[in-house]
């Protein structure tokens, strides 16, 4: 197939015709070199400040939980992690589905800062594995900050009473922060397949963290499915009942808006690049 990139990632020469057609997907497409055109200097130094802030606040926080845990707090402790992670995988897929699903890339602001960056993932979805760990987790980290900063605060100016009656929610926040900061260094990993170190594969095999197969199933156009990119958990469940679709139908009734889905700004050329086996380098086969 001309145009399809070998195992090393690599493009042949193209002729004529698809010179003039240009790249449809992955690192050459027009839109994927105008998406890394955006990133700046400015956002870099954001991204550093992010992250080194919100590592300091998790350990921080981290070291006064360990502090206060009691054998007592256990069952608790593993009912918070569990419900932190799936908050925050609902959280992420409703975050994916309204950047595939609304608006559009042309808003002001909106569009170029928010839309366009899930848009764009659907046209190259390996950027994320180019991307260093301050880029892929630095805007994740400054959102999280917040929450962090919050519990901080408490253990600063609440009594060690106070604290006791509050742990099992500081546990439950931190667990939340915790898997909201990693969410994009998951889905990160879920479109890595070659050098990934054992445990991360180990998670996604038992399906801890964003297995692999669930990236591939988004993937695929029309993008209408399997949003949540944290553990994935709830991507079957909410596929069986029909969620997003009927959270569309609602949204569409209430406002008379109809959906403008990412699938909606790409041409059928790269609808056609996303069903093709080859879209990926580094795809091996998932049966």
């Amino acid at each position: 197939m001309a145009g399809a990139e070998d195992a090393l990632g690599r493009q042949p020469e193209l002729d004529e015709d698809e010179t003039a057609e240009g790249r449809r997907w992955g690192a050459q497409h027009a839109g994927a070199g105008e998406m890394a055109a955006l990133y700046s200097p400015g956002k870099r130094f954001q991204e550093w400040c992010s992250v080194i802030l919100c590592f300091n606040l998790i350990a921080h926080n981290l070291v006064h939980l360990l502090l206060l845990a009691r054998w007592e707090h256990t069952p608790l402790l593993i009912l918070g992690v569990l419900a932190g992670a799936l908050f925050v995988d609902f959280l992420s897929g409703l975050v994916r589905w309204g950047a595939d699903t609304w608006g559009s890339v042309d808003l002001p602001i909106v569009g170029k800062a928010f839309i366009w960056p899930f848009r764009e993932h659907h046209i190259d979805p390996t950027a994320i594995t180019r991307h260093d760990f301050i880029e892929t987790n630095g805007d994740n980290c400054l959102v999280t900050l917040l929450p962090l900063l919050n519990t901080a605060y408490k253990f600063r100016t609440h009594s060690s009473e106070t604290l006791e009656q509050l742990y099992p929610w500081e546990c439950f926040v931190f667990c939340l922060t915790i898997f909201g900061t990693f969410t994009n260094q998951i889905h990160k990993w879920s479109h890595t397949y070659l050098g990934l170190p054992c445990w991360v594969t180990v998670l996604q095999d038992w399906h801890v963290i964003l297995p692999r197969k669930y990236r591939r199933i988004q993937h695929v156009a029309p993008h209408e499915t399997y949003f949540c990119i944290t553990t994935g958990w709830l991507n079957y469940p909410l596929e069986v009942i029909g969620f997003w679709r009927r959270l569309e139908d609602f949204i569409q009734g209430l406002t008379g808006e109809k959906p403008e889905s990412g699938r909606h700004e790409m041409g059928p050329e790269d609808q056609v690049a996303c069903l093709d086996s080859s879209w990926s380098p580094t795809f091996p086969n998932l049966n």
